[in-house]
């Protein structure tokens, strides 16, 4: 089974035709203090290719939660993955209040946002929101040569309306096709007078 065969089978749930690169994911674990996080959480885990890179930056009393829509690729990661850091959630992303059950530190997204359904996208966002911790981070990616289409564009603004800080990565070459990431930071929550 492959990321390809799964876009086949199911292109707006994979939304990839093939695997993030090494490299990929590298950019996107990078600079987002994995490192010193207690509960990281991993949307649209896929074939692990990000899982990989998380758990290599996860100190060894730190969890990931990594949650994936499609049952066949949450089954092959819990299958393949014997990390006692990592529990794997067959369930869609905007659940994740529920599999993390706790504030988390960081996000990391292999979602397909460009493909999803506006309202959809907005509720994924708002359930990453709600459960990072002040301070916490969230990453991405997008495809550069989609970079500039409307639904990047909007989703780009959406990013820039939920978190206090959002930069983007230098572009990853060694992606099929290149790629970058996008790190957006959650400020501190003021609480209403």
């Amino acid at each position: 089974m492959s990321i390809t065969t799964e876009f086949l089978r199911r292109p707006l749930m994979t939304g990839a035709v093939a695997a993030s690169s090494r490299r990929l994911a590298h950019a996107m674990t990078e600079g987002i203090g994995l490192e010193r996080a207690r509960l990281v959480a991993e949307l649209g885990s896929g074939t692990g290719v990000f899982t990989d890179a998380i758990l290599a930056r996860l100190a060894p009393d730190a969890r990931l939660v990594a949650v994936e829509l499609n049952p066949l690729l949450a089954a092959r990661l819990s299958a393949t993955r014997r990390d006692s850091r990592l529990t794997v959630v067959q369930g869609s992303a905007a659940g994740l209040a529920d599999a993390v059950g706790e504030p988390v530190d960081a996000v990391v997204s292999g979602l397909p946002w460009t493909v999803m359904p506006q309202d959809r996208r907005g509720y994924v966002l708002d359930a990453v929101t709600e459960v990072l911790a002040p301070g916490g981070r969230f990453t991405t990616f997008a495809y550069l040569h989609a970079a500039w289409t409307p639904p990047a564009r909007h989703f780009t603004a959406e990013l820039a309306c939920r978190f206090d800080r959002l930069e983007r990565s230098r572009t990853v070459w060694a992606n099929l096709p290149p790629a970058f990431a996008h790190r957006a930071t959650l400020g501190p929550r003021i609480a209403p007078r």
